[in-house]
């Protein structure tokens, strides 16, 4: 795990992949996760870039705000983009984990609307 264990990792995912997640308990992940064999989170910093990359053409995203300290030794940082690193699950994600979820939805630019209380959390680059 990075340093700052105590800041949350963020996972997206379609609205209708998360109603599916609270029936059942426990979720895990979509198609592209089961095929590369782990859930991709990313940090605040990464996650407004993960979403214009990976999920643009989803009108109702969820983003998970997710307590990575309770996910133990399955969550692992390894290179990814630009050789960033990114949190990684190799498991499901525990309901219990999940600090909150909220509803992103499109603007008339066709980009995410991410809450005020998150784009606080990515760090200032203007120097």
């Amino acid at each position: 795990m990075l340093a700052n264990a105590s800041a949350p990792i963020f996972h997206l995912c379609p609205r209708e992949a998360w109603d599916v997640a609270l029936l059942a308990g426990l979720y895990r992940g979509l198609d592209v996760d089961r095929w590369d064999g782990f859930l991709h989170f990313s940090t605040a910093a990464q996650v407004r870039e993960s979403a214009a990359r990976h999920r643009a053409d989803v009108a109702e995203l969820v983003v998970l705000t997710v307590d990575g300290a309770r996910l133990g030794d399955a969550l692992k940082w390894e290179m990814s983009r630009g050789g960033a690193l990114f949190p990684h699950l190799y498991g499901p994600l525990p309901l219990s984990a999940v600090l909150r979820a909220d509803v992103l939805h499109l603007g008339p630019d066709r980009r995410h609307r991410f809450p005020d209380w998150l784009i606080g959390m990515e760090p200032n680059t203007s120097g």
